[in-house]
């Protein structure tokens, strides 16, 4: 019976021994192992933007001006004003009429007015209004500037070896300063280059109703190439070397051994990035964390799902 219980004794020694040493030994791994996280490839659309800089402009612009020699009576309009056609925006007077008008309660025949009203030409907004009431205006004075709102647009300023990408007819995505966006369609080209930055100008018409003012900085978002289907992935997974001449990603073998595989990089937009070649299956894993540095051959344990 004492034999029975010292072989058991001894089995379950060995038994303990055994767990120690694998807790040891999984204990081991995990110190020389680097934790990670990873994703697969996927096969979906990216596109490659390129940003220039514009400027917001009304390309038709009326100058409203006074038709007879005499006094503003009435100034109905000021600077920022939204108007429309035909509507009322000065009341003038002659310098006969004004005169006239102090003689007319003692002889009514004396009584000549010599008013007239001038309107606007256009809906738009007015952008400069250089008279006021009581001011004297000759005859063809510019009295207010009206800017026609169908004629707003964004001056898109691009280098002239990159105007091969503003495309007429393409459309493109304007972010404004307080980061909102508006779409757009390059509808035209000035035929001037800047001589002093060798840009040329575009003609971007927003789709909008909204009222912008002119000189308004913004950005121009424009798609320069793009793929409707291949493989993408983050950013994050692929690395290179000091020169950007080699590329290569760390790709799991199993769970625990993950290898250096070198790629072909394609389109690169946000944190997306294609990989040309070679072709990875959908179950395949990449390494996106924990990936710097890591040798050829790398043990590792994954800490993502």
């Amino acid at each position: 019976m004492s034999s029975i219980k010292s072989v058991f004794s001894l089995l379950t020694v060995i038994v303990l021994v055994n767990c120690t040493t694998n807790s040891k030994t999984q204990q081991e791994i995990l110190k020389v192992s680097t934790p990670v996280s990873v994703v697969s490839i996927q096969n979906s659309s990216i596109s490659e933007l390129i940003h220039f800089n514009a400027i917001s402009a009304y390309l038709q612009k009326n100058s409203v001006k006074s038709t007879i020699t005499g006094y503003i009576k009435r100034s109905l309009v000021n600077q920022g004003d939204i108007v429309k056609v035909g509507q009322p925006l000065y009341t003038l007077n002659t310098k006969e009429g004004d005169a006239l008008t102090q003689f007319a309660a003692k002889d009514t025949s004396l009584a000549f007015k010599g008013k007239l009203n001038i309107v606007s030409p256009t809906f738009g907004v007015v952008i400069e209004s250089n008279k006021q009431t009581n001011d004297y205006v000759n005859d063809g004075e510019v009295m207010c500037t009206v800017a026609v709102q169908n004629s707003f647009v964004f001056l898109l300023n691009v280098p002239f070896e990159q105007n091969k990408y503003a495309i007429i007819g393409k459309k493109c995505t304007i972010i404004l300063p307080d980061s909102t966006t508006l779409l757009g369609t390059i509808t035209g080209k000035l035929s001037t280059v800047d001589p002093a930055s060798q840009t040329q100008s575009f003609i971007i018409k927003p789709i909008t109703n909204k009222i912008y003012p002119e000189n308004l900085s913004v950005q121009v978002q424009i798609i320069k190439r793009s793929k409707i289907t291949t493989q993408v992935t983050d950013k994050n997974c692929v690395l290179s070397d000091e020169t950007m001449e080699n590329f290569w990603v760390m790709k799991l073998v199993n769970d625990s051994i993950a290898i250096k595989m070198k790629i072909l990089p394609g389109i690169t937009s946000g944190d997306k990035i294609e990989i040309l070649a070679p072709t990875f299956s959908s179950e395949e894993r990449i390494i996106s964390k924990g990936n710097y540095g890591l040798a050829d051959t790398a043990v590792v344990h994954i800490t993502n799902p």
